[in-house]
């Protein structure tokens, strides 16, 4: 039975991303390093073959794939496809995680408050520290959390249905076709795909991090 490839990677690292903020559909453009992330792909990827190539409608995933299409003048054929955009961060969208933390912190320090804690007795630095704490369980909750929403946006189980729509949809084609594929994604739809392509548990797929100039290969049976 022939066989076809799936070349996969995440766009470059945008100012967003150096800054430390929360991105989702934010159209947040590549950075310097970001722009070199695009480079190091397009090098990693020149020897390979492919026809077809996927983009998002975000500009840092269409800017990736630029420079990675100079070196292919045998792919024919180009789209856009937001089923493999970045998973929605909701109201967060824009806000720095550290901010995130510090309000998350006091958030939960007035609910325990109103819940007749006497925390106002607590020494300074000890609540402090406290804060810092409760900010980072949050934080940790709704950044690597399989089935919590951020307020207004999507879990990891929102993005999973997408992007296996987007797998069926793609090996379909793939094999109408007879083509490899080159897709220029983002780091939690590469998760997603990465889950369910490698049959992967949920525990590990919330620990992964997808780097900037890596490309995840696959073979598929067509």
């Amino acid at each position: 039975m022939p066989k076809r490839k799936i070349f996969l990677f995440r766009h470059g690292k945008t100012y967003y991303n150096q800054r430390g903020i929360f991105t989702g559909r934010k159209n947040a453009k590549l950075s310097p390093a970001g722009i070199k992330d695009a480079k190091k792909i397009a090098k990693k990827i020149k020897n390979k073959k492919f026809q077809i190539a996927i983009h998002t409608s975000l500009s840092r995933s269409i800017d990736t794939l630029k420079p990675v299409l100079k070196y292919h003048p045998e792919c024919i054929k180009i789209i856009k496809d937001d089923r493999m955009t970045e998973r929605s961060y909701g109201k967060l969208e824009g806000t720095k995680h550290t901010t995130f933390l510090k309000e998350a912190g006091e958030k939960n320090i007035k609910f325990l408050k109103e819940k007749g804690d006497a925390l106002e007795e607590i020494d300074p630095k000890l609540k402090a520290k406290l804060e810092k704490l409760l900010g980072k369980a949050e934080y940790k909750a709704i950044h690597r959390g399989y089935d919590i929403r951020p307020p207004g946006g999507e879990s990891f189980a929102d993005v999973e249905k997408r992007v296996l729509s987007f797998i069926k949809y793609l090996k379909k084609m793939m094999k109408k076709e007879k083509v490899n594929v080159a897709i220029s994604a983002h780091g939690n739809s590469i998760r997603l795909f990465r889950k369910i392509m490698e049959k992967s548990s949920k525990k590990e797929t919330a620990k992964w991090f997808i780097p900037y100039n890596k490309i995840y290969e696959y073979t598929i049976k067509v």
